[in-house]
C-alpha cells in the first residue's frame, strides 16, 4: 500500500510503500474485541468499597440489656440492619477485573487496528516532525498546514506516534483538544481506536516494527 508522504508545512515531498506485514493484515472483529474488552478491564480500578460490621466505628457494647426492655434483642449498633452499620455483600476492594490475553493475539490485534486505519486512509506518514521550542502555537499550524493538504477533518482526532520521546512536541500537544502523543513503541488498540487519524513520522514504521517483533514478508 502506497501513501504519501508530507512535511510539516504540509507539503508532499514523496510516497512510500507501507510494510504490508504491518499495513495489511485481514480483519477479524472479534479478535479486536477482546482485545479492547481485555485492555479496557485491565485499567480497571474497584473504587467502590464499603465496610463490613466489623469496620464501621463504634458498636462495642451491648445497645441494651437481652430481656425485659420489650424491644428487640440487638447485641451491636453496627449490624447491617441499623442505620449506620456495616454493609451486607457491599462491593469491595478486593474485587479483581483483570482478563488474560496471548501476546501474540495482542499484537495480532494491533496491526488489524493499524491495518483497518491504512485501508481507510486515515493515516498521514511525515518524514520528519520536530519543533525547536515547545509552543503550541507551532503544533497547531503544523496541523492545520496537514489539515489543508490532506484534505482530512483533523479536528476529529489525532493520535501522534513519537519513535522516540521529544519533550518539545508532548508538551506542544497538551493543550490542543483531541489530539494526544504516544510512543510508537507503547502503541495499542484502544488509543488507536480512540482517535479518528494516526499520524506519525515514517521513522516510527520501524519502531514498530522492531518493538513488536515483525519479520518482514
Amino acid at each position: 500500500m502506497e501513501v504519501k508522504l508530507y512535511n510539516q508545512n504540509g507539503k508532499e515531498v514523496g510516497k512510500t510503500e507501507l510494510p504490508s506485514e504491518i499495513f495489511e493484515v485481514p480483519l477479524n472483529p472479534d479478535l479486536i474485541h477482546q482485545a479492547v474488552v481485555t485492555q479496557l478491564a485491565n485499567r480497571r480500578q474497584p473504587w467502590a468499597h464499603t465496610k463490613t460490621r466489623g469496620e464501621v466505628r463504634g458498636g462495642g457494647r451491648k445497645p441494651w440489656r437481652q430481656k425485659g426492655t420489650g424491644r428487640a434483642r440487638h447485641g451491636s449498633i453496627r449490624s447491617p440492619i441499623w442505620i449506620g452499620g456495616g454493609v451486607t455483600f457491599g462491593p469491595r476492594k478486593e474485587r479483581k477485573f483483570s482478563k488474560k490475553i496471548n501476546k501474540k493475539m495482542k499484537r495480532k490485534a494491533l496491526l488489524m487496528v493499524l491495518s483497518g486505519k491504512a485501508k481507510d486512509k486515515e493515516i498521514i506518514l511525515l518524514d520528519k516532525l520536530e519543533l525547536a521550542q515547545p509552543k503550541t502555537k507551532e503544533m497547531i499550524q503544523v496541523m492545520k498546514n496537514l489539515k489543508k493538504a490532506t484534505g482530512q477533518d483533523l479536528d476529529k482526532g489525532v493520535l501522534i506516534a513519537l519513535p522516540k520521546k521529544q519533550e518539545n512536541i508532548i508538551l506542544a500537544v497538551r493543550n490542543i483538544p483531541k489530539v494526544e502523543t504516544i510512543g510508537a513503541d507503547s502503541l495499542n488498540v484502544v488509543d488507536v481506536l480512540r482517535y479518528k487519524y494516526l499520524l506519525m513520522p515514517k521513522e516510527a514504521i520501524e519502531v514498530i516494527r522492531s518493538n513488536f517483533k515483525i519479520q518482514n514478508s
